[in-house]
Parts: structure tokens; sequence; C-alpha cells
């Protein structure tokens, strides 16, 4: 069996007898065999899974906690369509969304680390998914009562005369040409004011959940047990 240096590489004597040195380039070869099975020894482990790391996010658990919490604000909202005493709950459940999340998040991951940088992530994730299923709940309510319950003709009315008010409104102050005064009246600007309302809605929800995450990763740092 061969043996190199280990400074060197070049092929040491394997003859009985030879100097404990390197004939290339003079490095001694000795080697302290029981220091080498105690550091071999030291990488063992119990096998135990570590905790989380410090600032590291177990995203899919907050994603699904996310999840939940968005899709218990989507199963709220369609019911205070229908029930006006449960709205109230739906937008403390809303904009409390964040902090709900963080509190199942450190329930199911009580080592994970948390502070206000941590929250503000996980409230950014809280917020889209909220706008998500918020969006997706809306949307299907809609099909079903347009095409399905057929009663969407009074707030068909009460939408469009608001607009055509407003329109009305602008026109006594600025004379505007029939072709874009037909343009307003038409149903593509009804559809798309109601998308930029959504979006607005959306991007204040956004904010408010990223705040929430911040503060409440800021509240629950005392809580947090360290890695």
């Amino acid at each position: 069996m061969h043996e190199y240096c280990h400074r060197c590489g070049g092929e040491l004597s394997a003859s009985v007898g030879e100097s404990p040195f390197c004939p290339h380039c003079g490095s001694p070869q000795i080697y302290l065999q029981d220091y080498e099975e105690q550091n071999s020894g030291e990488g063992d482990t119990t096998g135990a899974t570590p905790p989380p790391r410090p600032q590291q996010v177990e995203w899919k658990t907050a994603i699904r906690c996310a999840l939940l919490v968005a899709g218990v604000a989507a199963v709220l909202s369609l019911v205070s369509a229908k029930v006006q005493l449960v709205s109230p709950l739906t937008w403390l459940w809303t904009i409390s969304g964040s902090m709900i999340t963080l509190a199942l998040y450190q329930k199911r991951r009580p080592l994970a680390w948390m502070d206000a940088g941590i929250g503000a992530r996980i409230g950014v994730v809280v917020g889209l998914a909220l706008v998500s299923c918020l969006a997706v709940a809306m949307a299907g309510a809609g099909l079903v009562a347009r095409f399905g319950l057929h009663n969407m003709a009074g707030f068909d009315a009460d939408l469009t005369q608001a607009l055509h008010a407003q329109i009305e409104k602008a026109a006594a102050t600025t004379l505007e040409p029939p072709d874009v005064l037909r343009f307003l009246y038409s149903p593509e600007v009804r559809a798309g004011i109601m998308l930029a309302g959504f979006a607005m809605v959306s991007g204040v929800l956004l904010v408010l959940s990223t705040v929430g995450g911040a503060l409440g990763g800021f509240m629950r740092m005392r809580r947090k047990v360290s890695a």
C-alpha cells in the first residue's frame, strides 16, 4: 500500500528503518492516532432534530397558518354578506390576522426565533393570503349570485346610479365630448372602478398586515426560546 506525504503529496518509501521525514520536502511524517480518533468522535450527534437557527423562518408552517387564518376570514366575509351582525367580527379577524397567525406559528414552533423583522415578513405572507382568499370568495359569491341566483340586478342598479351621479357632477364643471361620456357610462368603466377599489383595499390590508406582524413579532420577542 502506497503512502503519500501530507504536505507535498510525494510518495513515501515503505521500507523499514527509513527516515520518518519525507524524502521530497523533509516534512515529518508523524501522526497522533489518539488525537485523530478523539476528533473523529466529536461529530457524533444524539439523533435529535436541531432547533431552527436564529433569524430563520419555518415558511412551511408559517404559510399553513396564514392560509388557515385567510380561509376563516373568507368564510366570515361570505357569512357577513347575509348576516350583518358578523361584519364586526369579520373586520376584527381580518385586521388582526397577522397576530393570530403569529400565535399559531409560535404554538407549532415554540423554538423558532421571533422578532419584529420576522413578524413583518410573516405579516406580508398573511396579507397576500388574505387578499387572495377574499378575492376568490368575492368572485365565487358574485358568480353564484349573478348566474345562479340572478339577484345582482339591485347591486348593478345602485352602482350605475352612483357612477352616473359622479359623472354628471364632474361634467357640470368640465365639458366633456359625447364619446368620453359614453365611455364613462360603459360597463367596462364600472368593472375597472370595482377592480381599482379592490386593489386599493388590498394595498391597505397588506400594509396593515405587515405592520401588525411587525408589532406582534416585537411583542412576542420576550416569549421566544433561544435556539
